[in-house]
Parts: C-alpha cells; sequence; structure tokens
C-alpha cells in the first residue's frame, strides 16, 4: 500500500506574497455527465501554507495580516501558477487575496 510522503521542499515567498494550495471542488458530475478537469472553473478559494515576511514602506516593513493556515478567497485569475514536488500551488501578493473564510 502507497503512502504520501511529506514534501522536503520549503517555499518561502518573499515580501507580501503568499502560496496557497487550492481547495478542490468535491463534485465530480453534475446531471449525471462528468465534467473533464478542463472544463471546470478554477477554484477561487485556498489555504495558506506559506506567507512572506511583509513589504516594505517607508523603510518600515509593514507586517503581513495573513496566517498559515487561513483558508483564503482570492480573484479566479489572480497570482502565479507553480508545481513544487508534484503538487500545484499559486503564488499572490497579500493584495490579491478577498476575504479570510472563518
Amino acid at each position: 500500500m502507497a503512502t504520501k510522503t511529506q514534501s522536503t521542499t520549503k517555499v518561502a515567498p518573499l515580501a507580501d506574497r503568499v502560496v496557497v494550495r487550492a481547495l478542490e471542488e468535491t463534485e465530480q458530475m453534475r446531471g449525471g455527465l462528468f465534467i473533464p478537469d478542463t472544463a471546470k472553473e478554477k477554484p477561487q478559494q485556498g489555504e495558506i501554507i506559506a506567507v512572506g515576511p511583509g513589504r516594505y514602506e517607508k523603510d518600515v516593513r509593514v507586517p503581513m495580516e495573513l496566517k498559515v493556515g487561513d483558508k483564503v478567497l482570492y480573484g479566479k485569475y489572480s497570482g502565479s501558477e507553480v508545481t513544487i514536488d508534484a503538487e500545484q500551488y499559486l503564488i499572490l501578493r497579500e493584495s490579491d487575496v478577498l476575504a479570510v473564510i472563518s
């Protein structure tokens, strides 16, 4: 039986960027029809897995309002998609995050 191993690669975003793992939709079928991955809408919810130190404003670092573990909503076409250790992540600026889900 295969088990999933933890990733050994650490991601440390710079400035006011965050790394988000998209939360997948659980519904695969609608009306009995299979929807292929290419036809699905991009997810707009995710969980923050890494946070940068914050941005500089007038030579003073402004701390981040977000933290690791927050579930967030973000814009549909925000950020950059990257693949690290065969996992898809999204790197975006703190200002691209629309809301924190509690």
